[in-house]
């Protein structure tokens, strides 16, 4: 944005704030010609009439004639430039500030004959204020006349032809200095209307900015003014917006995530359809066979017999197992109850899961270490986290091998703990470990059937994990695999 647009509040200021300078200097120009001299006559209308008062009081306490007061008159003369005279009744000479008798004569006429032809200002029953001409000096005065409250005459009057000139003089004056003042007050005006108008073109730039999406730009100009707030409130906003874009482009990404996974959950549906006919069709199809051979008396020994009520009876409950396994599984990646967080001891837990596997692991021929005996506290849903060490420890004796060795470990580190299940046997193909976790997965199929396994229990444990906020995973050894979990463990 460039600072120097045709309509610049910059030039606006100048423009605005040196035009009322200059009719400001015009104003006081007309002012001074047409009412500098009415101004200047009451002023010394003023001074005249308290002139009067002051001696007027003097003279009634006796003073005039004594020389205590020569200070005062001449101050008062000299002060407002008045030139003063006092007659006593017998037009003897009291006070006089010139020494000539032209002041006397004068003002013997105006006893005589009044104000003559003066142009009268004021008047009361004391005094009278006028213009006169005095043609002697050739100079005009404005003369106050009268009698003071024990009957002496007095005579006051100041020039008043000075002041014409004198506004001339100050005409001429003002507009030399009026024009200096105006271009020095321009000049001023630019340099602070430029250090106003910084931060506005710093609030136009930013706005600008803000239109085309981009919010990095931030007001720092600083300051305690309005402008300043102003500023505070468009940092303000910008962020506001800028939350909100991110808040709206998130939403829009979670939208095209949303229907990128109902696309994906649909294609998981028809696998999993596929994967439980898979898994079916096998128990089905010998239990279908088994029972037609009992029923054709395919073998009419009872040992056949019985052999043939148990492969039926085994495919029943491995059939059985997998419908609960799904049931489960699908109540933990749909349910939307929450989960129940409460402490306990996670090596009590380990102990009794252990206990509840002791005769398949004597039946396996399995040695279990699990060598921790000081309790450990955690905060999860134990009977879910009972599950997850079920699976573990069911998953490692079905695949355990070699030294046919299980070891169990809880690790406290910080605030977490890390349960770890390990068995001896063939580690697990890298690229095969990310897939674990997927519903039906089986790395060794042949020995997942041989042991019944479907290929569910470790995606019940990844649906409580996550469920959880946890985490869970799982690390190949040179002589085995470990599969592990973490807990909090904030006391």
């Amino acid at each position: 944005m460039k600072s120097d647009m045709k309509h610049s509040i910059k030039k606006q200021f100048v423009l605005i704030f040196g035009g009322i300078m200059a009719g400001t200097l015009l104003l006081c120009y007309v002012a001074n010609t047409l009412f500098a001299g009415s101004f200047y006559i009451k002023d010394k209308e003023r001074v005249l009439a308290e002139g009067y008062g002051y001696i007027n009081g003097i003279a009634g306490e006796g003073g005039l004639g004594s020389g205590s007061y020569d200070t005062e008159f001449d101050f008062l003369s000299g002060k407002n430039n008045i030139q003063i005279l006092i007659l006593d009744t017998d037009t003897a000479t009291i006070r006089s500030t010139n020494g000539d008798n032209r002041m006397a004569r004068r003002l013997l006429d105006l006893i005589i004959n009044g104000g003559g032809d003066a142009d009268p200002v004021s008047k009361n029953e004391k005094y009278s204020i006028q213009k006169s001409f005095d043609p002697d000096v050739n100079m005009q005065f404005l003369e106050l006349w009268g009698f003071l409250d024990d009957g002496k005459l007095i005579l006051m009057r100041t020039p008043i032809e000075g002041i014409k000139d004198s506004a001339r003089i100050a005409n001429r004056f003002l507009a030399l200095t009026g024009i200096l003042a105006v271009i020095i007050g321009m000049i001023i005006i630019f340099a602070v209307s430029k250090k106003v108008t910084k931060p506005i073109l710093e609030l136009a730039e930013i706005s600008e900015k803000m239109a085309n999406l981009d919010f990095d730009a931030k007001y720092t100009s600083g300051g305690k003014n309005e402008i300043a707030l102003l500023g505070d409130h468009v940092n303000k906003l910008s962020e506001k917006l800028e939350n909100t874009i991110s808040e709206l482009k998130t939403a829009n990404n979670e939208l095209k995530r949303d229907l990128d996974k109902k696309t994906e959950l649909e294609e998981m549906r028809k696998e999993f359809l596929s994967n439980v006919s898979h898994e079916l069709k096998t128990p089905i199809t010998l239990i279908q066979g088994y029972a037609e051979g009992l029923k054709d008396n395919v073998n009419t020994d009872e040992e056949s017999r019985d052999f043939y009520c148990d492969v039926i009876m085994d495919e029943a409950g491995r059939m059985n197992r997998l419908v609960r396994s799904l049931l489960e599984l699908n109540e933990l990646e749909n349910s939307n109850d929450s989960v129940k967080v409460e402490r306990f001891d996670i090596v009590g837990l380990i102990k009794d899961c252990v206990n509840t596997s002791a005769i398949m692991l004597k039946s396996e021929g399995i040695r279990l270490i699990f060598e921790n005996d000081q309790p450990v506290y955690v905060w999860a849903d134990e009977y879910k986290t009972g599950q997850v060490i079920d699976n573990y420890i069911s998953n490692a004796i079905h695949y355990a091998k070699n030294e046919k060795v299980i070891k169990i470990s809880v690790e406290k580190k910080d605030d977490t703990a890390k349960i770890s299940v390990f068995n001896s046997g063939d580690p697990i193909p890298e690229n095969e470990i990310g897939l674990l976790w997927n519903k039906f997965y089986k790395v060794d199929k042949a020995r997942t059937r041989e042991y019944g396994g479907s290929g569910i229990g470790l995606s019940i444990v990844k649906a409580i994990m996550d469920s959880f906020n946890q985490k869970y995973g799982v690390t190949n050894y040179e002589n085995g695999v470990a599969f592990w979990f973490e807990l909090d463990a904030r006391g």
